[in-house]
């Protein structure tokens, strides 16, 4: 216990928690946090040159280094700003403690300039919101919120931090946050039922979601498959490696629409589905997308995922690792020398027709590097023979991400990310975030280019701290999914090929001027040849890199 001001505890507990990175754009409100930072230099204040880029960085940041991310915001305004990019966090749910200075609580009631409800705003989006409103309160109220967004389900939570609080100064105690043991093993009788299911089943399938990655289950997940010859997807929109792309078992992603995932699933007879939601879905259907008569078995750490859209035969409550591990066993012994054949034969079958379509793939990847403009599937052969295979990659590139990962080597659950949320300008920002947490081992960010128009100030960030990001845009000039989406209403837009608010030409976006305008070497690659040779170029330069890459459309621009 010792006097001293709210804002050196605040700095002093972020430290003890492990922190020594802190994402914002300061205002007014921020400035008695921001007056004594040179105190601590061991904080490093990333800049940001709007509220949106510091979120999505600190998410980037949280993801790519499992540390708790801290982002600092400016009063009603600056939350707003960063409003979209909260929703994208609350859907990859990294440990992230958001901020925001508020006005001074001396005169709240007369709702001064940007004084704004911030606790009712963001609510909503983060797993506990609170203002701090004496200064005595800020270390409790600080080791709760890390306590809480640390403790999985893991996600955002928010504080207020009004300035008479920060300035104002009593005897305050520093202790370190708790940490809470992640790994509960689920109810023993709910495991033993799922093992039964699973050891008799004629046909399993698996869900794999981002649950699996963020308990570091791979291995234990690949056992339990292995036992039961299973066939393996991974949930819709995954943001991390759930399951080894390159294993025999592994069948790609779900499919996003009703009909294709009843199609996936009609054969099944039990479902497991493992820190994964399901499902989600882009457009409405009436069509039911799980199937009658199967078995649906959910393991999940989150408890409001379990059984949350579809009635569950077996739910389990748990760490993926801790549960995993000890139900493998359990579905080995259950299985009778019948089953155990049937299983190596359904993994031998998945094997060899997934070599089969991995080696059409990588013919055809081939044959389309010689159109000028490239696909999109052979900009991303290119770049899986190109850059190093442990590269982390940010895939922010919605409509050109095509079979990335089935061409990429096997990635580790930290060394990819990708767009859950769906709220577009993630991308640019969260590759500066993740090139930080990689202690600048260089980071490539693929970002669709309608995409980085959205937070394209990161670029700035990227260059002011000399982050060896390298951001390829994958520009088709247009916003393709939603020229997708309405030919899947086969409306008049479709019949007529005529698209209102969906060209980005007329006039064309001009990447590489942009980059240097913001202190980012940029370069622009027409085909493959010039792709591949950009990139090489990038993986050696010591700073930032923009690769404005031209890919065919499906669709003319108008």
């Amino acid at each position: 216990m010792g006097t001293l001001a709210g804002r050196h505890a605040f700095l002093q507990i972020l430290q003890a928690a492990g922190v020594d990175h802190m994402f914002g754009n300061p205002g007014t409100t921020e400035l008695p946090m921001m007056d004594v930072l040179p105190d601590y230099p061991e904080m490093n204040y990333i800049l940001t040159l709007q509220e949106g880029v510091a979120m999505a960085a600190a998410d980037g940041y949280a993801m790519a280094s499992g540390k708790l991310g801290v982002v600092n915001l400016h009063v009603a305004p600056g939350l707003g700003n960063a409003m979209g990019m909260l929703y994208d966090a609350t859907k990859t749910s990294p440990p992230l403690l958001v901020t925001a200075g508020q006005q001074d609580g001396r005169y709240a009631f007369t709702e001064p300039i940007l004084w704004g409800d911030l606790v009712r705003m963001v609510e909503p989006m983060t797993k506990w919101a609170y203002q701090i409103e004496r200064v005595h309160d800020l270390p409790q109220a600080l080791r709760r919120a890390i306590k809480v967004a640390m403790t999985p389900p893991t996600g955002p939570v928010f504080l207020g931090l009004p300035m008479d609080i920060m300035m104002a100064e009593a005897e305050l105690d520093l202790s370190p946050p708790s940490q809470v043991g992640p790994r509960i093993r689920g109810d023993l009788e709910a495991m033993q039922q799922a093992a039964a299911l699973l050891a008799n089943a004629q046909h399993p399938v698996i869900i794999v979601g981002d649950g699996v990655s963020k308990s570091d289950a791979l291995d234990e997940m690949v056992a339990v498959a292995e036992i039961l010859g299973a066939r393996v997807v991974s949930g819709t929109l995954p943001n991390t490696t759930a399951f080894p792309t390159d294993h025999p078992l592994y069948q790609g992603p779900m499919p996003r629409s009703q009909q294709a995932v009843r199609a996936s699933l009609q054969e099944a007879d039990v479902v497991l589905t493992v820190g994964a939601e399901m499902f989600t879905m882009s457009l409405y259907s009436d069509i039911e997308p799980l199937p009658p008569d199967v078995a649906v078995i959910c393991l999940d750490v989150n408890p409001w995922e379990v059984g949350k859209n579809y009635a569950i035969d077996v739910a389990i409550l748990g760490d993926p690792k801790a549960t995993l591990s000890e139900m493998a066993p359990m579905i080995g012994n259950l299985m009778s020398e019948a089953s155990r054949q049937t299983a190596t034969q359904r993994a031998e079958t998945l094997g060899r027709a997934k070599a089969e379509a991995r080696q059409r793939l990588r013919a055809q990847a081939i044959e389309e590097t010689s159109k000028t403009p490239m696909s999109a599937l052979a900009m991303n052969h290119v770049l899986a023979t190109t850059v190093p295979e442990d590269i982390c990659i940010v895939d922010e590139s919605l409509t050109s991400d095509v079979a990335l990962r089935d061409l990429l080597p096997r990635r580790h659950p930290r060394d990819y990310f990708g767009l859950k949320g769906g709220g577009i300008g993630w991308g640019l920002p969260a590759t500066v975030g993740a090139t930080l947490a990689k202690r600048n081992q260089p980071v490539l960010g693929l970002i669709g280019d309608g995409s980085a128009m959205y937070n394209i100030q990161a670029l700035w960030t990227a260059a002011r701290y000399g982050l060896r990001s390298i951001f390829v845009i994958c520009n088709n000039g247009q916003y393709l999914i939603l020229k997708r989406r309405l030919h899947a209403y086969d409306g008049p837009a479709a019949k007529a090929q005529e698209y209102v608010g969906i060209d980005l030409v007329n006039p064309a976006i001009q990447f590489v001027n942009l980059a240097n305008s913001l202190g980012v070497h940029g370069v622009r690659a027409e085909g493959a040849t010039d792709f591949q040779q950009a990139l090489k170029d990038a993986l050696q330069r010591p700073g930032p890199t923009l690769i404005d890459v031209a890919i065919e459309a499906d669709f003319p621009t108008a």
